[in-house]
């Protein structure tokens, strides 16, 4: 149920980035007059699910969930028409159109995924605000699993800036090391300025560590409720006891208590509680899992999150400013791509990578969220300027522009089997690191 529920988002979610995608060029084709063939969702190899013709338009639903396009007359895409391609320029045709007008009708699709996302964002704000945990508020510190102890980082620590430039929001931290290449984080140790190098050799391990809250919040071990046939309920503990010690060790933190009872399995043990103003001690018996059955409250209990309410009119602005945010920071990871020592490639996914991202169950704010960033992703990677995409064409033309000479057909037909051989080679790439992932 978790794997359909994850599939139907991502199959919901590329569906609308298409549509909306394709729409960009079909609108701007309309616009100049430019006749389009076919738009489809999804593609269409010898036979399509559904279709209609309305107009000079052939409108339908492919069988293969890769994409979608439209077919614009008088264009070498990956329709790869030839045949049309000999015949005489038609007024109608994207080929008989100033060099502008196609620039335009090209840049429509990134466009409107802009602009989705965009609108996405400030529908998102304007109907569920945003809130987040300022560092701040992390009055317990932190903790951190092998990998943070690798990066120098210690349970108690007390994140107070990240190259000397303050943290606002404690979440962020694990994707601020990465994208902004972070060299020192600066710590409260033991009421001591402590300031940690950060070993550059572990962003790889960052990148693909398979739990992002590396860094998490420390917070006390207050029971919230107990699991069935729980040994520690049986013992007597009671919600909204704190525990603060195990064995006359003292044990104010979660973390504490967690890593000192995993030393005891399958014993009896004296558990400390605070239950109001009195101490009650409990034995209690450990499994052999090194768990006494009990859930901590919850870390949003603790802290106060920040929170903004925006109407309308606010969300405009703050939308633009979270989708520009979202931009910046995907084109710098991938950036890292092009950084060896990171070893990001290794990380590049394909399908199952992105339908992974999607909640296992379904959530409208997650969705929407994802839906957004995904288009702004899409608009990216669309126009680099590699053929067989919006950007080549885009290439191309500005390349038309400045010289005032146009490539000719059979140059733009080599260049984009050239772009189409590429991608496929990249899909493969990204797949192929799934399907390895997934077998490791």
């Amino acid at each position: 149920m978790i794997i359909l529920t994850k599939v139907v988002q991502l199959l919901l979610s590329l569906s609308i980035l298409v549509i909306f995608h394709e729409f960009g060029h079909f609108l701007a084709a309309r616009i100049f007059k430019t006749r389009v063939e076919k738009f489809y969702l999804f593609f269409d190899p010898w036979f399509s699910l559904f279709k209609f013709k309305k107009g000079d338009t052939e409108y339908g639903v492919g069988w293969l969930p890769l994409g979608g396009y439209v077919k614009i007359s008088g264009m070498i895409d990956e329709s790869m028409d030839k045949e049309a391609m000999k015949l005489p320029a038609q007024p109608y045709e994207f080929r008989a159109k100033p060099s502008w007008q196609r620039l335009i009708i090209m840049l429509g699709g990134v466009t409107v995924n802009v602009l989705l996302a965009i609108g996405i964002y400030v529908v998102m704000l304007s109907w569920w605000g945003e809130q987040y945990l300022p560092n701040s508020e992390v009055k317990y510190g932190i903790t951190v699993d092998t990998l943070g102890q690798q990066l120098g980082l210690r349970n108690g620590d007390k994140i107070l800036s990240l190259d000397k430039k303050p943290v606002e929001d404690f979440f962020k931290i694990p994707s601020t090391l990465i994208l902004e290449n972070v060299q020192t984080i600066q710590v409260e140790r033991d009421s001591q300025l402590v300031e940690v190098a950060v070993p550059q050799s572990l962003i790889s391990q960052i990148i693909k560590h398979k739990n992002p809250e590396f860094i998490s919040v420390r917070i006390p071990f207050e029971a919230a409720d107990f699991a069935p046939g729980s040994n520690a309920k049986s013992a007597g503990m009671q919600v909204k006891d704190k525990i603060i010690g195990i064995n006359g060790q003292k044990t104010l933190y979660f973390d504490e208590f967690k890593t000192i009872v995993q030393k005891h399995k399958n014993e009896k043990v004296n558990v400390y509680v605070l239950r109001g103003t009195d101490t009650v001690v409990l034995a209690i018996q450990v499994s052999d899992r090194g768990l006494i059955g009990v859930a901590p409250k919850s870390p949003a209990g603790y802290f106060t999150f920040k929170e903004y309410k925006y109407n309308l009119l606010q969300a405009i602005p703050a939308g633009t400013a979270k989708a520009y945010e979202k931009t910046a920071d995907y084109l710098k990871s991938l950036k890292l791509l092009f950084k060896p020592e990171a070893k990001a490639y290794e990380s590049v996914g394909g399908f199952i990578t992105i339908g992974s991202i999607f909640p296992s169950v379904w959530d409208w704010e997650a969705f929407w969220g994802l839906t957004a960033f995904l288009s702004l992703m899409l608009a990216v990677l669309n126009i680099l300027p590699i053929p067989a995409l919006d950007g080549g064409h885009v290439m191309f033309l500005m390349y038309e522009i400045i010289t005032g000479r146009k490539p000719s057909d059979k140059f733009m037909e080599y260049a984009q089997i050239t772009g189409m051989v590429l991608l496929f080679a990249l899909l493969i790439f990204a797949n192929g690191n799934d399907i390895f992932k997934l077998f490791k």
